[in-house]
């Protein structure tokens, strides 16, 4: 939808949904304080709400997006979806003050949102038309925004918050996760008894209107605060990752060496991997262990080990001292199967393959 202060903007087919069950929920209301105004005008006005509603989305999210560049963090795009919107910040903030401030800056200016409409409101805007009342429901709702997402839990901006606070107490990151992420799964449970409470206290059954929307937010930040412990998890095994402790024993063939007779030089050697050389000993190419299965045994002899191989461009050559976040975010930028590992003075030290890591994170 455009590219604001150079950050892509998607909306997601989900997007149509929500703008149909708001339009269809509050024409109702605006008919009801607008008189004047027909039954298919109330639903253009509704409608008009729900595009404004998430352009005041859209701003919330420019906000976390403008406060991560300025702290240079990577922003890959906002999409705006059923439930609002989400912004991809490529990277985590480096400390915890960071961290608050990303967090922080969507409720603000949510906040701002609202007392700017408010001001409007009471000051600027004449009462009784459409204008008014569109004016009232958008500061109230900005206000709601801010309000909800400064709620403690993970996902809302408020866990983020809170996770950043821990974060600053424990010096650990991933027990901030944590507790964010278990205060998120107690909103969650409170979003959906809050209607039937409130009926037990009113005498009134709660319309369905608001059982589906405590019900969806609460599915939003149940999910939401699960996978960020998922991810606390995953987190918390990267220390274990090192490259010189998972790195396969490897043996150099070269171009044209059958696949059978390298193979049984690597099991005679105890090796576990394959590195292609030229004649004088450089090595070209790393054998792909996913090839070397998909190949029957029949017809290991009469296949190379180099029509198996992958050339080694630079990307795909690692310091063998690398581990956690340096040799994940090398492997990010290089995507394969297999890594070279080299001494610092270019002496191969072995082959990382990237089903080793995988298991690391797996737990196996």
């Amino acid at each position: 939808m455009g590219r604001p202060f150079g950050i892509p903007v998607y909306v997601s087919p989900t997007w149509f949904i929500v703008a149909a069950f708001i339009t269809i929920t509050f024409a109702p209301a605006f008919q009801s304080r607008l008189p004047d105004i027909s039954a298919v005008a109330s639903y253009g006005v509704a409608f008009a709400f729900a595009v404004l509603l998430y352009l005041s989305v859209l701003l919330h999210e420019l906000a976390h997006c403008v406060v991560a560049k300025m702290y240079g963090l990577p922003v890959r795009r906002i999409t705006l979806y059923l439930l609002g919107g989400v912004s991809e910040i490529e990277r985590e903030p480096e400390t915890p003050g960071r961290e608050f401030m990303v967090a922080f800056a969507g409720p603000a200016l949510s906040l701002g949102l609202g007392g700017i409409g408010f001001v409007l409101d009471v000051m600027v805007v004449p009462p009784g038309g459409v204008l008014s009342v569109l004016t009232w429901q958008l500061w109230v709702a900005n206000l709601v925004v801010g309000v909800f997402n400064l709620l403690p839990g993970l996902p809302l901006d408020g866990g983020r918050m809170l996770r950043a606070g821990v974060w600053k107490a424990t010096r650990n990151p991933g027990s901030g996760t944590i507790a964010a992420a278990w205060t998120g799964r107690g909103l969650a449970i409170v979003l959906v008894a809050v209607p039937f409470v409130l009926g037990l206290m009113t005498g009134q059954s709660p319309g369905w209107e608001y059982i589906i929307w405590s019900v969806l937010l609460a599915s939003f930040i149940w999910f939401g605060a699960t996978q960020s412990l998922r991810v606390a998890r995953v987190r918390a095994r990267i220390p274990q990752v090192n490259a010189r402790a998972l790195a396969r024993r490897a043996i150099a063939v070269t171009a044209e060496t059958p696949l059978a007779e390298a193979l049984r030089r690597a099991a005679d050697a105890q090796a576990g991997a394959l590195v292609v050389v030229d004649h004088e000993g450089r090595p070209v190419a790393i054998v792909n262990e996913v090839a070397v299965e998909s190949t029957p045994e029949q017809r290991r002899p009469w296949v190379t080990v180099g029509s198996l191989a992958r050339s080694l461009e630079p990307s795909l050559v690692l310091a063998a001292d690398l581990s956690g976040e340096s040799l994940i975010d090398a492997m990010r930028d290089a995507p394969a199967g297999e890594y070279l590992l080299v001494e610092r003075g270019g002496e191969i030290f072995g082959v990382l393959a990237t089903s080793d890591v995988n298991k690391v994170f797996a737990g196996v």
